[in-house]
Parts: C-alpha cells; structure tokens; sequence
C-alpha cells in the first residue's frame, strides 16, 4: 500500500455520541436516516454507528430547517453530491445559492403580506370578498360562509397559491 494513500474512515461514533455533540435526540437521527439525510453502519453487536462526518450533516440539515427548508427540499440538496458525501465548503457555496433564492421568495411573500395584513385584523370572517390573504378573489364563498379555511387546509393551500 502507498504511504500516502488515506484509509477509508471507519464508523465509530454511537448514536448516543452523536445524539449528544449534535444536540438532537436519538430519535431524531433514527428519523433524519428513515428519510435518506443520514446513514448509519452496523457493528457485529448490531449497534448502529456513525463517521464523524455525519455531525456536519446533521448541522446542514438544522441550519436548513433553522431557514424554513423542508427536510425533503434538504434530502434533494445533499442528493447531488457524489456518493452521498457530506459537503465541503465550495459544495456548501454551490447549494446553499438554492436555498438562498428560496429565502428571497419567502421574504418577498411575507413583505407582500405585511402590506395586506392591516386591511383584515380582527375581521374574523376570512371569506369575505375583500380578503386579500385567506380568501382572495373570495373563492371559498361557494362552498360556505365563515372560517371555512381553518377547517378545511385544502382551501386555505388553494387560497394561499393565489396570493404567492
């Protein structure tokens, strides 16, 4: 073997290690790696374990929650990079740009809301024609009068997309 040549990293850290440096709960690791965001090895005692390198993914997929990001939109990011490794730094320049588009847009729907917001405070009825934010256009009258978009979260998604 060539002196230089670096083995491959071996899995050693245990859950409860890597539940504890990262400062998240057992369960949430056994969660992030039912949904692809992490992966664990098996020792022959059947324990599961960990490279270091899965604490800097576990601290990508926190930062990206931290900003919104759903864990799906986070699992699609760390899905380009090759052999599932965890990003560098110029890996983390590249992917992140996506996520930072993302956060202009929520930024620019929430300025957009705010303009909005002082019309209907406290108006309550949330199907009245001038409701720019639940109903707008009120394309839940048909259906019912009132509150009918906190009982019925298809509508308010459907009302939702007509203002964004």
């Amino acid at each position: 073997m060539e002196k230089n040549k670096k083995l491959p990293e071996e899995p050693k850290l245990s859950v409860g290690k890597v539940a504890a440096r990262a400062d998240v709960a057992v369960s949430t690791l056994h969660f992030y790696e039912s949904k692809g965001l992490i992966r664990s090895w098996r020792n022959n005692g059947n324990q599961r374990r960990y490279k270091k390198d899965v604490l800097r993914r576990i601290a990508i997929i926190k930062a990206g929650q931290k900003m919104g990001i759903t864990l799906a939109e986070i699992k699609d990011t760390l899905d380009t990079l090759p052999e599932a490794r965890t990003p560098n730094k110029s890996d983390w320049a590249r992917l992140s740009s996506a996520w930072q588009a993302k956060l202009d847009e929520k930024i620019a729907y929430m300025q957009r809301l705010r303009t909005l917001v002082d019309g209907c405070i406290g108006c309550g009825c949330l199907s009245m024609k001038s409701c720019p934010i639940y109903n707008p256009d009120d394309i839940v009258a048909s259906e019912a009068s009132g509150a009918v978009i906190l009982d019925q979260p298809e509508k308010a998604n459907k009302a939702k997309n007509l203002v964004s």
